[in-house]
């Protein structure tokens, strides 16, 4: 008998649908010769810290910090998480093989060998390593099942990440707790969330102690073109005042005219980050809603899986993109002219060497049904970026043109689009908006002949410097991308993405986090530090746990286990010596600083608060109506959650209680 562990029950049954394996059981699906079961997410955590020694249930200083010898594994206490995790371990003990279904990332490979090595696994495990929930993905994964060896390092990684965050998130937590919090909150501190909170802090911090300062901008308007004087910003006004004295009873000439042809390429395919990016800059939209909704996508089969952190596709997906362009129905007038000759192949699309676990998130083909209106926003985002992408290159005209008056130089460029290529995918969405906000480049220039001269109006215009702009979450997430470094340029985004601090699949857990522990508000799009929150920063002295540019370093290793090239011992060794240091330096600390603690929501915060609330309102389910999932069973209540009442017949659908 073959047993399928698979990430969750809807997952399983799609597998077991293709496997043959018809027979509903108590827990999972038999037939043709294979079990098809399943976990629910998380069933293992590792272990609390009483768990290790009975004195580290206490919350006391003198204890710190908390080094277990060995770490060790439990199960969640969850009856239903106990009850399956039962069954599974029955199924295991009779198998005579094991093939690991779950999740096809870090995370899903932790998950999934926990669950085995709790069921005490010792029969032989393939692995099931798929991009897509079609019917066709999965008959592919089934035929090329992997050793499950080949992903050690995966797993070795996942337990590293488990093994780090515990280390510093449970010792420094306390630690921090107990000298600086007034016993009136917990002050939770994290790998990856310190830093990131950091990055919001310093950046506010910057903000409120920056100081204006003016300057004087010199620019004249001849033949209704406006023309900036080259020297740039006048820092004095005296002299910026002889510059336009100078220029305002000569003519204009025009000295120099240069015309370049180039090309643009489209945008890159969308990993997770730059999906969160673009989804929060144009509908608003959380990191969290986004990562759901193409969540959903995935697991409704219209597009790959989500949590990836490349732009590329690899080799083996070019012979599948024609197919892929026609079960895409709904841009038919946009897929067919690409049908008509042979699909470009373009190493900016497709690479290997830039593809690791998973390829960059593009549709499947599948063609989308009833879709809610995010769900449908987010699949265009992705549908018309995966199109463009095969469309010829955008052919423009770079314009500049320089003149003078007197001896002040001028210049000013403008951009004509000769073919609009891979434009004409997002033309009609974008139309609008980049009428509104056109740039100078963007700008279309009328003919200029070098040598013509005439009158012109200049203009000495007083300014001030500006601070830089509050986070929001799509900035955020690029500064966690870059470990806090401003990067525009995409390539280079890429190649630093190693030393980014989280991962995508994270990424907007840790923004949510940082909501949750009231160490961040929302104003409008921007992302305000509370009190607690920069107090907190404030009061780190240690540069490890808060700098974003040090935890991207324990990222880039983190991929190196992944990647076999580090050790996760070293990695783990690495952690201990850091976090001991951090504890000895709290505990040496004899200031009396304590951290202000946001004992009231405040105006913003509260509103904020009962907008969520109105929102639970209105979307918890109702007991009695039926399942929003399966529409078989109906909605019944439980200690923690909504459930459906045909969860024995495998219907997954849960509504946990938010607190």
């Amino acid at each position: 008998m073959k047993v399928c562990i698979a990430e969750k029950p809807s997952v399983a049954r799609e597998i077991a649908e293709i496997l043959g394996a018809k027979t509903k059981r108590d827990g999972y699906i038999e037939g043709n010769g294979y079990c098809v079961t399943w976990t629910f997410g998380h069933l293992c955590t590792l272990k609390e810290p009483h768990e290790y020694h009975n004195e580290w249930k206490s919350w006391n200083i003198r204890y710190l910090p908390m080094i277990p010898e060995r770490f060790g594994i439990k199960l969640i206490e969850n009856d239903g998480i106990q009850k399956q995790f039962k069954i599974i371990e029955s199924l295991i003990s009779k198998a005579d093989e094991v093939i690991n279904c779950g999740d096809a990332g870090q995370e899903g490979e932790l998950i999934q060998r926990w669950v085995m090595q709790k069921a005490n696994c010792k029969c032989p495990v393939q692995r099931l390593w798929i991009s897509s929930l079609t019917e066709e993905s999965i008959r592919e994964g089934f035929q090329q099942l992997k050793d499950q060896k080949e992903f050690q390092h995966l797993y070795e990684a996942g337990l590293a990440r488990a093994v780090g965050d515990w280390l510093l998130g449970m010792n420094a937590t306390r630690m921090y707790t107990l000298k600086y919090g007034q016993n009136k909150q917990v002050l939770s501190i994290g790998r990856v969330q310190t830093p990131t909170l950091a990055l919001i802090v310093n950046r506010q911090l910057e903000i409120e102690n920056f100081k204006p300062e003016p300057y004087w901008e010199l620019k004249t308007k001849y033949r209704d073109v406006i023309f900036s004087a080259t020297k740039g910003k006048f820092t004095n006004k005296e002299e910026g005042l002889a510059a336009l004295e100078s220029v305002k009873n000569a003519d204009f000439i025009v000295t120099n005219v240069t015309e370049k042809k180039g090309t643009e390429s489209a945008p890159k395919l969308f990993d997770l980050t730059s999906l969160q990016v673009e989804c929060n800059k144009k509908f608003s939209y959380s990191a969290d809603d986004t990562l759901k909704t193409i969540q959903s996508l995935y697991e409704k089969k219209v597009t790959t899986y989500p949590r990836v952190d490349t732009t590329f596709l690899s080799d083996d997906i070019y012979p599948k993109i024609p197919n892929i362009l026609k079960g895409m129905k709904m841009y038919a007038t946009l897929t067919e002219p690409l049908l008509l000759t042979k699909i470009p192949k373009s190493k900016k699309v497709f690479d290997n060497s830039k593809v690791t676990d998973h390829h960059a998130i593009i549709p499947t083909g599948v063609n989308p049904g009833a879709l809610s209106e995010m769900e449908r926003k987010v699949y265009d985002l992705v549908a018309r970026r995966f199109i463009a992408n095969f469309y010829p290159e955008c052919k423009i005209s770079t314009t500049t043109v320089l003149g003078k008056a007197e001896k002040v130089e001028f210049k000013v460029s403008g951009k004509t689009i000769l073919e609009p290529g891979w434009r004409i995918v997002f033309d009609k969405i974008q139309e609008e908006k980049e009428d509104a906000n056109e740039t100078d480049e963007e700008r279309v220039l009328p003919k200029f002949t070098e040598g013509e001269s005439g009158p012109h109006t200049p203009e000495l215009a007083e300014k001030m410097t500006t601070p830089p702009k509050p986070y929001t979450e799509a900035t955020l997430l690029r500064a966690m991308e870059t470990a806090g470094k401003l990067v525009e340029n995409e390539d280079l985004r890429d190649a630093m993405k190693e030393n980014g601090i989280g991962r995508p699949s994270t990424r907007a857990a840790i923004i949510e986090t940082l909501f949750k522990r009231q160490y961040i508000r929302k104003e409008k799009k921007n992302l305000i530090a509370t009190s607690t929150g920069v107090d907190l920063i404030k009061t780190i002295n240690e540069e490890l746990l808060k700098s974003a540019e040090l935890t991207g370093r324990w990222e880039k290793k983190l991929r190196e286990i992944e990647k076999g090239s580090y050790s996760v011992m070293d990695f783990i060794g690495e952690l201990k010596t850091m976090v001991t240091e951090v504890i000895q330096n709290v505990k040496s600390d004899n200031s009396s600083k304590k951290i202000s603690i946001q004992t009231s929501l405040g105006k913003e915060l509260e509103n904020e608060a009962k907008k969520r609330q109105r929102a639970k309102k209105e979307a918890e389910p109702v007991v009695g109506h039926a399942c929003p999932k399966c529409g078989k069973g109906i909605i019944i209540k439980g200690k923690t959650a909504y459930g459906c009442s045909k969860w024995k017949d495998g219907c997954d659908w849960r509504w946990t209680f938010k607190k």
